[in-house]
């Protein structure tokens, strides 16, 4: 019962937002707030990374952890989209990409990860009055959600059309239905992760600022610096990947971005895959988007 008060109590905020009126004014406002929020949210995740005692003895625990759950998420969502691209074959071979070649740019994964080493080196330089309290991730999460909510409203798409998607429906289910297999698998090979640990660190699905932020207030900042770093991971290797993935399977090539492909990993896609995959794309990223959030504090509330 306790976990479904805070699963009720944390995803409120984002049900709440999907609610209200669309607003454009606000929209743009929620935004540009939920990407200042994020960079907040990363420097006291570096924080409480650098309150945890005797870190530098837990970094090889860490690496073989992050490793692992990276070569994992990624390789059963990639393989299992492949074969259902070869069972259920649906391409997009480079329209209209005019021969240039995608732009990559991991500068926004940089700023990230430059915010958790700000805050890391503020956990040694601040005196424990100013340290963030307890409750400080709950609070910042909630909100999060709030403007992740609105955000969701104002993409112009509701979930009714994201379902009626028929092909975005079915790599969304078999994308997330494997990639949380990879979890289990994940919690088998580690005696100390659970099963539903497994599960709600390989919920993710990408979105490394909500993954990093749901797991440090479950699980402490070690397993949320793991699941931020699994995800911000994959947002660097598909916007590496993605073309080359593309050639291959166009399933692949977005499930690759996982919730990204909705917006950080989108011009690559739609460079890569051709202006006909764009419904594919918002079907698939607004499903695992709405989804993700719902599974990570489920999971993580058990």
């Amino acid at each position: 019962m306790e976990g479904i008060i805070t699963l009720l109590l944390i995803l409120s905020p984002m049900f709440i937002g999907f609610a209200l009126p669309t607003n454009t004014a606000w929209v743009k406002k929620a935004e540009t707030a939920l990407s200042y929020l994020v960079y907040i949210l990363l420097i006291v995740i570096g924080i409480e990374l650098g309150l945890v005692e005797n870190l530098h003895q837990k970094l090889g625990a860490i690496a073989v952890y992050l490793s692992t759950l990276m070569a994992l998420t990624i390789s059963f969502g990639l393989v299992s989209l492949m074969v259902f691209d070869r069972i259920s074959p649906c391409q997009y071979r480079e329209q209209g990409t005019g021969g240039t070649k995608p732009k990559v740019s991991i500068r926004g994964s940089l700023v990230q990860l430059f915010c958790l080493a700000v805050g890391f080196v503020l956990a040694q330089l601040l005196p424990p009055e100013l340290l963030p309290h307890d409750k400080t991730t709950t609070v910042l999460l909630m909100a999060l959600l709030f403007l992740v909510g609105i955000s969701l409203k104002g993409s112009g798409i509701s979930l009714r059309e994201a379902m009626l998607n028929k092909r975005g429906l079915q790599i969304s289910l078999v994308f997330m239905a494997f990639t949380l297999l990879s979890g289990v698998v994940y919690a088998l090979i580690f005696d100390d992760v659970s099963i539903t640990k497994g599960l709600a660190l390989a919920s993710g699905f990408g979105w490394y600022s909500l993954s990093g932020t749901i797991m440090t207030d479950a699980y402490g900042a070690v397993w949320g610096s793991v699941a931020l770093l699994n995800d911000l991971g994959r947002e660097v290797i598909a916007l590496i990947f993605i073309p080359m993935v593309m050639r291959y399977s166009s399933s692949s090539a977005i499930g690759l971005g996982g919730v990204t492909s909705l917006d950080f990993t989108l011009p690559t896609i739609i460079q890569s895959g051709g202006t006909k995959i764009m419904p594919l794309v918002i079907s698939f990223g607004f499903i695992t988007n709405v989804v993700s959030p719902v599974l990570m504090v489920l999971f993580s509330s058990f």
